[in-house]
């Protein structure tokens, strides 16, 4: 199937029994409840599924997440005076704006990342925000919920995305010598989990990490995850080592990885990343195609729409199964 084989759905036509989002130009807006989740600029009331930037802008006024996400934006902007104010909620607990009812469960995606059901006239709705499957030990492990409407993220819904075995793909760097190693990486979320899996799966290497990373391990493992024995870079021993591994941002990974001194490569599940580089690390913290179809089974919807990517092939798809799709973005 090629593009010009897919349908595009204008959502203005989706049935108006499931209209309680509406996608506007700073983001998905309740009007029942009078607030925007994951909006692109600042609103009055904004739930906010996870830290990460495109996620979670600066300055909204009244800010629902959890705790985690709030420690993380704050580490992040560096700002205090800032006037936002945070209204902290844990997993599973309920809280109500105007007509709404608004439940946080576990994404999976990164420490503190969560789903958002909205309740609202009898109907479930179930936001994934960024969302995995795999529980690797880095972060709270994904809690999917039923709904009669699921507003799911399609960064890789694509049949050609399958993402590989993390454990596998970081074992792959077993068979590099000679050479340090050195791995960008986002340094929210992703830096963390490679350190985790590094120190898993590479027992006999040390693990450095840069030091504009700590400030969030350090979080991670006030929030109760031990992300292992890693030791903040040190110039003197990564010099002096042939057998070190050191994780950084990506913009120190862009002045070293073409730098025929290390080993280099890119943390990412996009494939395109690798076009020029000879060493795939080929990981990723967010669903494939594979994983979107165990979601639906689970989540068991009347209804989906799709946010975050392309979602005419999860369309296609489910249109020969009888469910409609939407496309919000």
């Amino acid at each position: 199937m090629n593009k010009s084989q897919l349908t595009i759905f204008d959502s203005s036509d989706s049935s108006q029994q499931y209209n309680l989002l509406k996608n506007t130009p700073i983001g998905l807006y309740c009007a029942a409840g009078d607030f925007y989740i994951d909006p692109k600029k600042p609103v009055l009331h904004a739930i906010v599924s996870h830290a990460h930037s495109d996620h979670a802008v600066k300055n909204n006024k009244n800010i629902y997440c959890t705790a985690p996400t709030k420690a993380l934006m704050d580490s992040r902007n560096n700002s205090k005076t800032s006037t936002e104010v945070f209204h902290t909620k844990e997993y599973s607990e309920t809280f109500i704006l105007n007509d709404v009812k608004i439940t946080l469960y576990p994404a999976g995606h990164m420490l503190g990342s969560a789903m958002v059901m909205l309740e609202h006239d009898k109907i479930k709705y179930l936001y994934t925000g960024d969302f995995k499957l795999q529980d690797d030990g880095s972060c709270e492990k994904i809690e999917i919920v039923s709904a009669d409407v699921l507003i799911t993220e399609t960064t890789f819904a694509n049949p050609r995305h399958i993402h590989p075995d993390a454990d596998e793909e970081m074992k792959k760097l077993l068979t590099l010598e000679g050479k340090n190693i050195i791995i960008g990486t986002y340094a929210i979320g992703k830096a963390q989990r490679i350190t985790h899996l590094a120190l898993k799966n590479l027992p006999n290497k040390i693990i450095m990490v840069h030091s504009s990373l700590i400030p969030f391990h350090t979080l991670y493992q006030k929030f109760g995850f031990d992300l292992g024995n890693w030791l903040p870079y040190s110039r003197n021993v990564f010099k002096d080592t042939d057998n070190s591994v050191l994780i950084v941002p990506p913009y120190v990974y862009h002045r070293y990885k073409d730098n025929s001194k290390y080993h280099s490569m890119f943390a990412t599940g996009w494939d395109w990343f690798y076009k020029n580089t000879s060493i795939r690390l080929h990981i990723s913290d967010h669903a494939d195609w594979n994983d979107l179809q165990i979601l639906v089974e689970k989540v068991a919807p009347k209804k989906i729409f799709t946010v975050h990517g392309d979602g005419r092939h999860m369309q296609y798809h489910y249109s020969m199964l009888g469910i409609d799709v939407g496309i919000l973005n």
